[in-house]
């Protein structure tokens, strides 16, 4: 008969080095017995090992870690280093403030790896669901060059400008998707809730309603026998987009080539997708990465199809010994700014640098366009929001304005 696999559990242990210092971190295991014995291997003696008050279940409820959340420890790290302190010690100062018990853990893990004789690089590699590829060659660049410090400043730059352009991308996408939901549950509430009510109370007139007021009425009794249907539809039709989106990459990719066509929004999107290559080729050719391995790391971090594809074929023809600024405006989809920069960058020896500017610019212009589409979009949900209230409350009492003037 076949056993049952326990579910992994995160443990919190206590104990000392080889060394005789007094360590604490945590590991996930099945058992107490195989933390220990882990330990035992990075020549740690655990004098404690323990499940986490707040474990319900043989599991526990854990914090979830952000790219932010992982910016921030690095940005710390490099600050620490910077000052003179080694590394061994900067984790502990940088675990001790951290607010995310999560997080913590996972520094304090990667400290006794470190502190075990893996190279940081290495430590980082066991984390991938944290710790990407990019960032972990940037680390064991800066290892190897004895720049760690500097490197990790590099990394933390970079990573807190991504995630900042990121968070603006997703509010320009998220932005007019909520006006459009705003305004569809405020008219679904009118037409259920708020009509019923007008109806019944003209069913005693005894006159013909005008047209408006007689279309509104009817919209709201199909509502009225549909809304479930209706529900279903739109509930369903989001599962299966993102459903297709997940399973099929050439429906993703025939999205992302749709959203470059929106107005505002794909430009949004162009812009950011110029920064981002922009910022990775700077972040990664500065840290002496070949411009054609930087190019492969790029590809990926664009976050648009025609961008991943443009860069796929720019680093082919690099390879082949063509220069970048060619490469880029043969593919016809970077602006024509980016590539006499780049182009300046070649000339001059100064390719990381340039590039660092291009980002920089496309991040800046990215941040102006989502500011003035906010600002744009807030008198809009009022106007949409404006109309269809006031349409609907135009068509109900539209009667009772008739019967007035009947009277009088």
């Amino acid at each position: 008969m076949a056993t049952t696999a326990k579910k992994p559990i995160n443990f919190e242990w206590e104990g000392t080095d080889r060394k005789g210092n007094k360590i604490k971190g945590a590991m996930t295991a099945e058992t107490a017995a195989l933390v220990k014995a882990q330990l035992r291997k990075q020549g740690i003696n655990a004098a404690k090992v323990k499940k986490p008050a707040f474990s319900f279940g043989g599991g526990t409820k854990k914090k979830k870690i952000t790219p932010f959340d992982i910016a921030i420890f690095v940005r710390q790290l490099a600050t620490m280093m910077k000052a003179g302190v080694p590394l061994i010690q900067s984790f502990d100062i940088v675990a001790d403030g951290l607010e995310n018990p999560t997080l913590r853990d996972l520094v304090l893990e990667i400290k006794n790896d470190v502190a075990a004789g893996n190279n940081f690089a290495g430590a980082l590699k066991k984390h991938p669901q944290h710790f990407d590829d990019l960032f972990v060659n940037l680390v064991d660049s800066g290892e190897k060059s004895g720049a760690l410090e500097t490197m990790l400043d590099r990394v933390a730059t970079y990573m807190e400008k991504t995630e900042t352009l990121k968070k603006k991308v997703k509010k320009a996408m998220t932005y007019p998707i909520s006006v459009l939901v705003v305004a569809m549950v405020v008219t679904a509430i009118l037409l259920l809730k708020v009509v019923p009510q007008f109806e019944s109370m003209f069913a005693g007139f005894g006159a013909e309603l005008p047209a408006f007021t007689q279309m509104i009425i009817a919209v709201s009794k199909w509502l009225q026998s549909w809304w479930l249907i209706v529900l279903i539809a739109i509930v369903g039709t989001v599962f299966v987009f993102n459903q297709a989106k997940l399973k099929s990459e050439k429906f993703r990719d025939g999205v992302d080539r749709t959203i470059l066509k929106l107005p505002i929004v794909g430009n949004i999107i162009d812009k950011s997708s110029v920064a981002r290559f922009s910022r990775v080729l700077s972040t990664t050719f500065a840290a002496g990465v070949p411009l054609v391995d930087a190019l492969d790391s790029v590809a990926g971090a664009t976050g648009n199809v025609v961008y991943r594809n443009a860069v796929n074929t720019i680093r082919d023809e690099v390879a082949s010994g063509t220069q970048l600024q060619f490469s880029m405006k043969q593919t016809g989809v970077f602006p024509v700014m980016a590539v006499q920069m780049v182009s300046i960058g070649e000339e001059s020896g100064a390719l990381d640098t340039m590039l660092d500017k291009v980002a920089e610019h496309f991040e800046e212009e990215v941040d102006n366009l989502v500011d003035n589409m906010t600002t744009l979009m807030e008198p809009l949900i009022m106007s949409v929001l404006g109309v269809l209230v006031g349409g609907l409350i135009i068509g109900m009492y539209l009667p009772i304005f008739q019967m007035g003037a009947v009277v009088g």
